[in-house]
């Protein structure tokens, strides 16, 4: 652990930085340092030193998925580093696996971006209630899902108003009642939730 401290801590290294986060994912799980854990603590490591390097600005890039579709994969390609030295082809895959998690992120914001402006245009043809309606669909792209208590505290706007702005988005297909229940209702920015929730979804197998 000590030699692999000094190998994250060398800012002297002229090693990308892509590169240097692989090599050190690997160096980590081969040291295996703790009971439990070290699975996730390896995969949050890629993450840590692409944000510390300034390669990436917040901590948007996951490998797990990729690694959990690649299962296999991915523990030949560990153990061929490890047992003979082939640091080629675990960095052939760990860089498929950035390439592949970074276009399904980049894919994803833009499929957001589009739907936030089609759904905004919806709400501005509504006329006079746009504004207030405008003002909670900014508060749900923070909170998907929301009750109407919850909004009312969040944006300031009565409690009557945010109630027929919800009803508005209901009939515009923006959002949906989640509980089937008369009180204490909860509502889901359905689509914006499907987005998100892609992440969430392995990526294809690669071999």
């Amino acid at each position: 652990m000590g030699e692999l401290e000094l190998f994250l801590d060398d800012e002297e290294q002229e090693l990308p930085h892509l590169i240097r986060a692989g090599l050190a994912h690997v160096q980590f799980e081969t040291i295996h340092p703790f009971l439990d854990g070290n699975g996730r603590l390896g995969r949050l490591l890629i993450t840590f030193l692409l944000c510390t390097s300034g390669a990436l600005k917040d901590p948007i890039l996951y490998l797990s998925l990729f690694f959990k579709a690649n299962r296999q994969s991915y523990y030949d390609h560990l153990t061929r580093a490890r047992t003979a030295g082939d640091w080629e082809s675990w960095m052939a895959f760990f860089l498929r696996g950035v390439r592949d998690t970074a276009e399904q992120a980049v894919s994803s914001a833009r499929r957001m971006l589009s739907m936030l402006e089609a759904d905004r245009a919806k709400i501005e043809g509504l006329g006079r209630p746009a504004a207030s309606v405008l003002r909670i669909h900014q508060y749900m792209k923070t909170r998907p899902i929301f009750s109407i208590s919850g909004a009312v505290g969040a944006t300031g706007i009565s409690y009557p108003t945010v109630a027929g702005g919800v009803e508005h988005m209901q009939r515009l297909g923006i959002v949906k009642e989640i509980t089937g229940k008369q009180r204490d209702r909860l509502y889901a920015y359905a689509e914006y939730l499907e987005i998100l929730n892609e992440g969430t979804e392995p990526l294809r197998r690669t071999s």
